[in-house]
């Protein structure tokens, strides 16, 4: 992924990082690129052939669709060019142009879906009907790494006969960027494909390895976004969700709207103080914007419209799923209440957040079943087959296979998928488990302190989770969080169960012999 900026000041902070970790005054230039709105595709080639391709899925593993991938004319199966690499991973965008799309509208929402609907599919001839096109923007991996700059692989690209965008740039600072991208988002909606931004790179690879990645994203990349799209709607309802970890989230129902060629019914209202704040009241007249292009929310209220029997909308005390009592923690470091209300009910005491810990347990980045999706786990909570994640690996198939759209098949795809997630890792297991305020990297980073399951658990039972305050990265945010989350006895039974039914894998230790190894540091 890449980090986002929307203003100048973005921008600038950018930069600025950039400097303060190289720690010198250099000059550089940047590579700009148009962000196509489309699916990642990464080809890799072996003896100027391509090997294999995949889809980025989430970022460490994706699917592969080779066979998809060779039917896109832009795509070269073989390169004859004495320059090309003997291996590289070459990166890039699968999209739909606009003209193309309108023959396929009725059968996806956007160009995006389409694109990403038709590589998915297992039969590759009836990928070869869908006009998708490709785009080459970056390497993952080539050998011997002979380019200076970005724009020097952008043109060699170009001779090797992958198609680049032919709006491409090289630009010298952070005003000539900010002129580009005015000038470019003037003209976005002239362009026969869908884009949402502009990509400014460091130019000089040489550089873009000295800065290296963060744990989420390159140091040397930024996406620029262009402004929302934005429509006016009508206010229909106001419903609180709640979510995984108890947080009550405001969603507008509103008529439906067009914006940006998505049809928007939803809009986020992000929490109780950003509805007294805008003053959002049901049966208001809005304006709503895809933030990013992405996420609908309501930017103000137009209040000339408004009813003049209209009540102020009254942010209810208690969760709306379970009854419990809501509150608004107080930040220590802040000095303030927060301002999102949460339900007390941890555990799976609350049907909602019950839900919502399911739905996290079998995501991709935690157990990964294939067959076992959102809208299952909600339907197979209706009927009493799934109430806690251990319920999972003991389902009764034979009263599935009379369930509606389910047969012989299909429910031996689902539970052959299940049985291939009883062996997890450590760091995957940690983070399936739901422990709020621990995503995949403080998993990470608690799988590699505790090595195994068994000395995660013990840590748990002689509660010596402040052990864990050791951990560089691990602070007492996360270790509260551990503590009231095992302070739960819903929750150490689930822990409990699952250590029983799955083969949790220790975390894997780097054996290289490097330079440093077993050397110490003051």
């Amino acid at each position: 992924s890449l980090s986002n900026a929307f203003y100048k000041e973005d921008l600038i902070n950018f930069e600025k990082k950039i400097y303060n970790y190289l720690n010198e005054n250099i000059n550089f230039d940047y590579s700009v690129e148009p962000k196509i709105d489309g699916v990642s595709a990464s080809l890799t080639y072996k003896n100027k052939k391509l090997k294999y391709g995949v889809s980025r899925g989430d970022g460490k593993v994706g699917e592969i669709i080779t066979e998809n991938l060779k039917t896109i004319k832009d795509i070269p199966i073989q390169i004859n060019d004495e320059n090309f690499p003997d291996e590289i991973e070459i990166r890039g965008e699968v999209f739909i142009n606009k003209k193309d799309f309108t023959k396929f509208k009725d059968k996806f929402a956007n160009p995006r879906n389409a694109a990403s609907g038709t590589l998915r599919q297992k039969n590759p001839n009836e990928t070869k009907k869908i006009p998708l096109k490709f785009i080459a923007y970056t390497f993952g991996y080539i050998q011997g790494e002979p380019h200076k700059y970005q724009s020097e692989f952008l043109n060699d690209l170009k001779k090797w006969g992958f198609k680049i965008n032919e709006d491409n740039k090289i630009l010298p600072n952070i005003n000539e960027l900010i002129k580009f991208h005015k000038k470019f988002e003037s003209k976005r909606f002239n362009l026969d494909y869908d884009l949402d931004g502009l990509v400014y790179k460091v130019n000089s690879i040489k550089l873009q390895n000295r800065l290296g990645f963060t744990s989420n994203a390159p140091r040397w990349a930024i996406a620029h976004k262009f402004s929302a799209d934005s429509a006016n709607t009508k206010v229909l309802n106001i419903d609180i969700q709640v979510g995984r970890t108890g947080a009550l989230t405001p969603v507008a129902k509103v008529e439906p709207v067009n914006i940006g060629g998505v049809v928007v019914s939803n809009a986020t209202l992000h929490n109780e103080d950003e509805i007294k704040r805008k003053d959002i009241r049901l049966g208001d007249i809005v304006k709503i914007e895809r933030a990013g292009d992405v996420i609908p929310h309501v930017i103000e209220v137009d209040k000339t419209k408004r009813n003049k029997n209209s009540k102020v909308f009254i942010f209810p005390t208690n969760c709306p799923s379970c009854g419990s009592k809501t509150i608004k923690e107080y930040n220590k470091t802040t000095k303030k209440y927060d301002a999102v209300r949460r339900c007390l009910n941890d555990g799976y005491g609350c049907e909602k957040i019950a839900i919502e810990k399911l739905k996290h347990f079998i995501s991709k980045e935690a157990l990964n079943i294939d067959g076992l999706g959102k809208k299952v786990i909600e339907n197979f909570w209706d009927l009493n087959l799934i109430k806690k994640p251990q319920d999972i690996f003991n389902l009764n198939y034979e009263k599935i296979k009379n369930l509606e759209g389910w047969g012989e098949l299909s429910v031996n795809n689902l539970k052959k998928s299940i049985e291939n997630s009883k062996t997890v890792s450590l760091q995957k297991f940690i983070y399936s488990i739901g422990i709020r305020h621990i995503g995949i990297e403080n998993a990470k980073l608690l799988s590699e302190n505790t090595k195994n399951i068994s000395t995660f658990i013990e840590k748990v039972k002689k509660k010596q989770i402040d052990d864990f305050l050791n951990i560089d990265g691990i602070g007492e945010t996360q270790v509260n969080s551990i503590k009231s989350f095992f302070s739960n006895q819903a929750n150490k039974k689930v822990l409990n169960e699952l250590e029983q039914v799955l083969v949790i894998k220790d975390a894997v230790q780097n054996l290289d012999n490097g330079l440093l190894q077993n050397k110490t540091f003051l």
